[in-house]
């Protein structure tokens, strides 16, 4: 099963679902500013990618701005406002057996297929 935490406004999420489809991938979409992740399934992503909290975070928001939040945060800090805060979350990130990545560039997601 592959899932892709997708926001449709976002250049590199379509690119990244493009990139899945194309490779003959039909992902799950959660479309994450709706069906926001849980604080589990958060830190479940950065165990996961092998990958800092901060790469999870948006810091140029409004509301990591007002918090005073940047990469270099406590991680636990940074879980923390993304889950309360789903548009601080970096997208798009996809789920498979393998691990979890970011599609950042959209090529990365390829390293879990």
């Amino acid at each position: 099963m592959v899932t892709i935490y997708h926001n449709p406004r976002c250049t590199k999420s379509r690119e990244t679902l493009k990139l899945l489809e194309e490779a003959g991938v039909e992902p799950e979409v959660v479309l994450y500013l709706e069906t926001p992740a849980s604080r589990a399934k958060l830190a479940e992503f950065v165990a996961r990618s092998g990958r800092p909290a901060g790469d999870f975070l948006r810091p140029q928001e409004a509301e990591a701005k007002e918090i005073g939040l940047t990469k270099a945060s406590d991680p636990e800090a940074i879980l923390d406002a993304i889950a309360a805060h789903p548009r601080l979350m970096e997208r798009p990130v996809v789920e498979t057996e393998k691990g979890v990545a970011l599609g950042r560039p959209p090529e990365a997601v390829r390293d879990v297929l």
